[in-house]
């Protein structure tokens, strides 16, 4: 084989695991009923903001 098969055969298992990461966290985020969204919004309202740390 050719070193850029091997090179575009990598970029394409590349691009179908972030299909499958981005999918996936999708369909998770997608399960919150508006009750659950609302309370987990309400809960962040909440909370102490964390200081960003200077670069």
């Amino acid at each position: 084989m050719r070193w850029w098969k091997v090179l575009g055969l990598a970029g394409a298992a590349g691009v179908a695991a972030t299909g499958v990461v981005v999918i996936r966290s999708e369909r998770q985020r997608r399960a919150y009923t508006p009750d659950q969204v609302r309370d987990r919004l309400h809960a962040r309202l909440t909370e102490p903001p964390t200081p960003e740390p200077d670069n």
